[in-house]
């Protein structure tokens, strides 16, 4: 009798286990159905988006593919405009540090008495260099455009 039972129960435990591999088998060809189906109208929505296969869409349906695309490109262009202001806030910043940086190199060129290298083999004073302004500088030099002419000095911006 010990024996039967212990055949039995080992019956079960396969029959068990059998019955557990038919359960998710099943259940994996299910998921497989599901997941091909989802693939499939994803695909079909894919080729709506694209323009392709719309023949036979219905005006609601056509409808609502015009409001899925219009969203889609209002989130586009939000995110366009998003990355085109961090690039302006970036260059205005570039812009701040480089005026900061020429106003620093303006004082220091002040601070060291101007002098300005006219020609290979003369040097200009800072009381032969224009400093009115800066920013329209103009230097005197022993340089000449065109035919030489008797020892004037042209000025030349900077």
């Amino acid at each position: 009798i010990a024996k039967t039972i212990e055949r039995y129960q080992k019956r079960v435990k396969e029959t068990g286990i059998n019955h557990t591999r038919e359960n998710n088998s099943q259940q994996a060809r299910d998921e497989t159905y599901g997941l091909t189906k989802k693939i499939e109208q994803l695909e079909i929505s894919k080729r709506k988006l694209l323009g392709k296969g719309i023949d036979a869409c219905s005006i609601e349906e056509l409808q609502q593919l015009e409001n899925q695309l219009e969203r889609g490109l209002s989130r586009i262009r939000a995110k366009k405009y998003q990355l085109l202001r961090e690039e302006i806030e970036k260059l205005k910043e570039e812009e701040r540090n480089l005026i900061k940086e020429n106003k620093e190199l303006k004082e220091k060129w002040r601070g060291m008495g101007a002098i300005v290298v006219a020609s290979p083999s003369s040097t200009l004073s800072s009381a032969e260099v224009n400093t009115d302004s800066v920013d329209n500088m103009e230097v005197e030099t022993g340089l000449f455009i065109g035919p030489p002419e008797p020892r004037q000095s042209k000025k030349l911006p900077l």
